[in-house]
């Protein structure tokens, strides 16, 4: 049983918004995901997605996006990027999976999960930028990011290893120590995935171990389009 990870698959098939418009290796990328996830998943695998998951505007136009990622196989937990607009309370988020008999998938959102002895927590985090109120947002998503972390420890133990999955890149070039990087090795945190970059802002990505914590970007474009080992 493995952790594998991929973020911003931007699906629209009830939208029209294709992705090749910002290139022409966007072209089938949702087949070009499927095809390397039926490849390496396994049903008992799990897959972490953090963010931009969908095009859709509401929760309720998602169900040809979900019926993709359901079908296949793996449990699946979602993050919030910063184009999912569809996103709502994980309460409602919830009784819409069920409603729909999306089994395998479930949500990262002020709370926690548990895998095989690891816990999954995560925020979608902000853009690094020096403003007021990028400054404000930061302190709030921090604040989420320490409140999934405490809220996997108390349920499952300080014993576990501690994934963090963010939609925004937590650190940057100009500025590793962040308030994100301040609170992941608060609580020893070892591994961090992160998205939202793409295309010329692929240079923007950070990887590898710094400051005990391994860092790695799972864009899906990033990735060419291919699922990423985890764990």
């Amino acid at each position: 049983m493995s952790i594998y990870a991929i973020s911003d698959l931007h699906l629209s098939f009830s939208e029209d918004k294709p992705m090749y418009i910002f290139g022409e290796n966007w072209k089938g990328h949702e087949e070009k995901i499927r095809k390397d996830w039926i490849k390496k998943i396994k049903n008992e695998d799990l897959v972490l997605l953090p963010g931009d998951f969908s095009w859709s505007m509401y929760l309720e136009e998602t169900v040809k996006d979900f019926e993709y990622l359901s079908s296949l196989p793996g449990k699946k937990i979602i993050l919030k990027g910063n184009h999912d607009y569809w996103w709502t309370t994980l309460a409602r988020m919830r009784k819409f999976l069920k409603e729909n008999k999306f089994s395998n998938i479930d949500f990262i959102h002020n709370n926690s999960y548990e895998y095989e002895g690891y816990i999954i927590c995560g925020t979608r985090g902000w853009a690094l930028t020096d403003t007021d109120n990028g400054k404000k947002m930061i302190k709030r998503e921090n604040a989420r990011l320490e409140l999934s972390i405490k809220e996997g420890i108390e349920k499952f133990g300080e014993d576990k290893e501690i994934i963090v999955c963010m939609h925004y890149p937590p650190i940057s070039k100009e500025n590793i120590n962040t308030e994100f990087m301040q609170t992941m090795k608060k609580y020893n945190v070892k591994k961090c995935i992160y998205g939202h970059l793409h295309g010329k802002a692929h240079k923007d990505a950070i990887e590898g171990i710094i400051n005990n914590i391994e860092f790695k970007m799972v864009s899906c474009d990033y990735t060419n389009f291919e699922i990423i080992h985890i764990i």
